[in-house]
């Protein structure tokens, strides 16, 4: 049964129409102390193959069990580890509670040249009980075996300020990725990743 509004279809068989394609939910994965949640193609229902030409991934009250922790990603291109090669950028904004100090600056020890460790997403992630992170990750056409496969990040986490981190890059191989992992640098964590095939 479908969700019609004016005239505008919103929901149809369990997919949500986003800005003219359909936002299909594959896969929620909830942690609870968790070190990592995983996300493989072929294995418990998820689909991370040539179905959708984007994925995305989103966070729901990240929760750190330790201070400084940082939220991270990393991707699988074919073998059995999350080590496939990215570059990218990072830069962050944030603004303090107190509102004593705001700033807007691009971070190059967060980003990331032709390595193989994992994707920073956000820093600073405290374990106290009101802080938390969301947002998104991207994930561009990761079936592709001719182009790199880029991915873009957006997350929010609070402190005691508002910081805002925004990460982009490529997977700098031709290999299929298929299997993405996000965990805490340090520590375990709690919260919700969903993964959705956007068409």
């Amino acid at each position: 049964m479908g969700l019609i509004s004016n005239g505008t279809t919103i929901f149809d068989a369990g997919a949500m129409e986003a800005g003219g394609g359909a936002m299909t939910l594959i896969k929620k994965l909830t942690a609870s102390n968790a070190s990592t949640l995983t996300f493989v193609d072929g294995a418990s229902s998820v689909v991370l193959d040539g179905t959708y030409k984007e994925y995305l991934f989103t966070f729901t009250n990240i929760h750190a069990d330790t201070r400084n922790a940082e939220w991270t990603v990393n991707f699988r291109d074919g073998g059995s580890s999350y080590d496939a090669s990215k570059t990218s950028t990072f830069f962050q904004s944030f603004h303090y509670e107190e509102d004593t100090n705001a700033a807007l600056g691009y971070r190059t020890e967060k980003e990331l040249t032709n390595e193989t460790s994992a994707q920073l997403l956000s820093f600073e992630n405290h374990e106290d009980a009101d802080c938390n992170l969301g947002g998104m990750l991207n994930l561009f056409n990761p079936a592709d075996t001719t182009f790199v496969t880029h991915y873009t990040s957006r997350v929010n986490f609070s402190n005691t300020f508002s910081q805002e981190a925004y990460c982009a890059g490529y997977c700098n191989t031709a290999a299929a990725i298929d299997a993405v992992q996000f965990a805490m640098a340090s520590g375990t964590f709690d919260g919700v990743v969903s993964l959705y095939g956007i068409s």
